[in-house]
């Protein structure tokens, strides 16, 4: 049985360890998705690192993409490439952009701009629907990425189609870089949009490794698209970057490191 809260332990401290030798990264919302990303790349997901373009594998789109660390690690730590080519994050010969590219072993889709990935979801949703495959699209979502309104058509899109191969994971940490997304731009009531726009949906704990599994059993058994809405901490696994906006994207000094990895022993 895998550990997955230790695969999310070291995928923290890669995060931090890419971040550091970079100089600039976005830290906060890359640590919060370090237990869904344990889950989905070490269990839950159908792929095969030794067969990149291998037809029948799942999909993930990192639909916000500044949180590229935590794909890098998941993919470097799954078997896409070396994990010593983690460090090279940013550098202008790396095959590790600040956002993902797809010269990187393992990104499908090229993200940055935000607001677009759920739409790309979409027509891969639909694609592998009119292959009658048992593939399934993962779009992992900003909650303050949802104030873009390209979402919203894409969320009625899958509704109306019945893309039940489609899970919306949506990082609701409350914080975006101006501050708290309730303040900025509210986009709540999200369980109620989602049944508005006719997804199942279920509200969990986002670093709670039972929770997280249970979701996409779910998930994988439901009848219409499927939305994990996963209330998680920005930061999470070092305490002086939880809950906090400036986090969002600061780069970390050496004691800034230092304790950071301390905490993640």
């Amino acid at each position: 049985m895998k550990d997955y809260a230790e695969i999310a332990k070291t995928i923290r401290r890669d995060i931090i360890e890419m971040i550091f030798a970079a100089g600039s990264g976005h830290a906060g919302g890359s640590l919060s998705l370090a237990d869904i990303f344990a889950v989905l790349y070490f269990g839950e997901m159908n792929h095969d690192p030794s067969r990149l373009q291998w037809e029948e594998r799942d999909r993930l789109i990192l639909s916000k993409g500044h949180a590229a660390p935590v794909l890098y690690s998941a993919l470097a730590r799954s078997g896409y490439f070396d994990p010593d080519n983690l460090k090279t994050l940013r550098k202008t010969d790396s095959f590790l952009e600040g956002h993902p590219a797809m010269k990187t072993p393992g990104v499908e889709v090229g993200t940055g701009s935000l607001g677009q990935g759920l739409s790309i979801g979409c027509g891969l949703a639909v694609y592998f629907k009119k292959r009658q495959t048992s593939q399934r699209v993962f779009v992992i979502l900003g909650d303050g990425e949802l104030q873009e309104g390209q979402n919203w058509e894409a969320f009625m899109f899958a509704g109306h189609n019945k893309l039940n191969n489609l899970t919306a994971v949506i990082d609701l940490n409350d914080l975006q870089i101006d501050g708290n997304v309730s303040e900025v731009n509210t986009i709540e009531p999200i369980a109620d949009k989602m049944k508005a726009f006719n997804w199942n949906y279920e509200a969990i704990d986002g670093h709670n490794i039972d929770q997280i599994q249970n979701a996409f059993k779910n998930a994988r058994l439901s009848e219409k698209p499927f939305a994990v809405i996963a209330k998680t901490v920005k930061g999470r696994g070092v305490s002086y970057m939880e809950n906090r906006a400036e986090w969002h994207g600061k780069p970390l000094n050496k004691e800034d490191h230092d304790k950071a990895m301390k905490e993640l022993l």
